[in-house]
C-alpha cells in the first residue's frame, strides 16, 4: 500500500513538472505569437521533452477535465440567430460527412500500401481492417476499439490517429492565422457567447449541469463524454436563452493547456522507432488530407457564402475541440467549425464499421459466385 502511494506521489510530481514545463512553453509561445499559444507551445516542448527521455506525463483526469471546459465554453456561442443559421446550413453538413468518408477511403488506400513489413503477420482481412479504421476521420480511442474488434493492429491504428491529430493542430492554426492576415478578416463570429462575463454563481451552476451532463454521457456509453457532454448542456441552455456565465478565459486557456500536453506525450522514443514507413505515411497522408479539405472548403464556401477559412476548420481532419479551439482563439466561425466536426464524428462512428463490412462483403462476394 505504501509502495502505491509513493508511486502515486511521483507520478502527480512528475504531471506538476510537465504542466510548469508547459506553461513556460505557453507563455513565451504567446510572446513570439504563435497562433493558438496554449495548446501549440505545451504540444511542442511535452513532444521534444519525451522524445528527449524525459519523463513528461499527462493527466487523464486533467485532459478530461480540458475538455469540460472547452465543450462548455464552446457550447455558449450557439445563440438563437446562429442556431439558425447552423440549421439551415444542414445540406452542407451532410456533404461535408459524405467528403470525410470519402476522404477515409482514399486515406485508406494510401495506408495499406505503406504496412510493409509492420503487417507482414496479418492476413489480408486484418490489413485491410488495419487501413480502414486507421485512415477514418474519427475519435482515435473510438476508432482503434473498432479496429481490435476487426482483428486489426490496433497500435498502428492508434498511433496513426496520433499523428494525423498532431500533423493537423501544428498546420492548421498556423496557416488560418496567415489567411486572416493574408484577407485582412474581421472576426467572422456572427455573434458572440450569450454571455460575456464569467459571474458567480452562474459559473458554479453553469459547472455543476455541464458536469451532470459529461457523466450522464459516459454512462451511457457515448463517444467523447466530456466534450460531447458539456457542449450539449450549455447548447440547449444558450439556445433557450439561458445564460447563467461565461467561461473565463484564463480556464479556457488551462483547457488548451492540459489538451496539447496529452497530444505531445505521445511522441516518445518507442513510439518514434514504432513502424517509421507507417507513422511518415500517415505525416504525408494527414498533409494530402489538409489540401483536399481546402479545395472542399473553398467549393463549399462558393455554396454556402460561408468564408472558405471557417470551413476549413470546418472540414479538417483534425479532434473536435482541436478544430474548435483554433477556431474560438482566432474568431473564425466557432459555432459553424463546432457542429460541421460534431456532425462528422457521429455520422463517422457510426458508419466507419458497417461501411467496412459492406465493403468487405462485396469484395468476397465474387469469389463465392466463381466457386459456385
Amino acid at each position: 500500500m505504501a509502495e502505491m502511494h509513493h508511486e502515486a506521489v511521483r507520478r502527480w510530481l512528475r504531471v506538476g513538472l510537465t504542466l510548469a514545463l508547459a506553461s513556460g512553453a505557453a507563455l513565451l509561445a504567446v510572446r513570439a505569437r504563435v497562433p493558438v499559444p496554449w495548446m501549440i507551445g505545451p504540444l511542442l516542448v511535452t513532444a521534444a521533452a519525451r522524445m528527449a527521455g524525459l519523463p513528461a506525463v499527462s493527466s487523464t483526469r486533467l485532459r478530461n477535465a480540458g475538455q469540460w471546459v472547452i465543450g462548455a465554453a464552446l457550447g455558449l456561442y450557439f445563440t438563437p440567430q446562429v442556431t439558425a443559421l447552423v440549421l439551415g446550413l444542414w445540406w452542407a453538413v451532410a456533404l461535408a460527412v459524405l467528403f470525410a468518408l470519402g476522404l477515409g477511403v482514399l486515406f485508406g488506400g494510401w495506408m495499406d500500401r505503406a504496412l510493409g513489413a509492420a503487417g507482414a503477420e496479418l492476413t489480408p482481412a486484418q490489413r485491410r481492417a488495419t487501413a480502414w479504421f486507421a485512415s477514418s476521420v474519427g475519435g482515435a480511442s473510438e476508432m482503434t476499439l473498432l479496429a481490435e474488434r476487426a482483428g486489426a493492429r490496433a497500435d498502428l491504428v492508434a498511433a496513426a490517429h496520433s499523428v494525423r491529430m498532431t500533423v493537423v493542430v501544428l498546420v492548421l492554426p498556423f496557416a488560418m492565422q496567415w489567411a486572416r492576415q493574408h484577407w485582412q478578416l474581421p472576426a467572422l463570429d456572427a455573434t458572440p457567447p450569450g454571455r460575456a462575463a464569467a459571474e458567480w454563481p452562474g459559473l458554479l451552476w453553469l459547472g455543476l449541469a455541464t458536469g451532470a451532463g459529461a457523466w450522464l454521457m459516459g454512462r451511457t456509453r457515448r463517444a467523447n463524454p466530456w466534450f460531447i457532454g458539456p457542449l450539449l448542456v450549455t447548447m440547449a441552455l444558450t439556445m433557450a436563452d439561458v445564460h447563467a456565465s461565461a467561461v473565463p478565459k484564463a480556464l479556457t486557456n488551462a483547457a488548451q493547456l492540459v489538451i496539447g500536453v496529452s497530444l505531445g506525450v505521445r511522441f516518445s522514443r518507442p513510439f518514434l522507432r514504432t513502424a517509421p514507413r507507417w507513422l511518415a505515411a500517415a505525416a504525408l497522408g494527414t498533409l494530402g488530407m489538409i489540401a483536399l479539405c481546402a479545395g472542399f472548403a473553398a467549393l463549399l464556401a462558393g455554396l454556402t457564402g460561408l468564408h472558405p477559412v471557417t470551413l476549413m476548420l470546418a472540414t479538417a481532419p483534425g479532434g473536435i475541440a482541436e478544430m474548435a479551439i483554433t477556431a474560438q482563439v482566432l474568431q473564425l466561425g466557432v459555432a459553424v467549425v463546432t457542429a460541421f466536426q460534431v456532425c462528422r464524428l457521429v455520422a463517422v462512428l457510426l458508419l466507419a464499421e458497417p461501411l467496412f463490412g459492406w465493403l468487405e462483403r462485396r469484395r468476397a462476394a465474387p469469389v463465392h459466385e466463381k466457386g459456385a
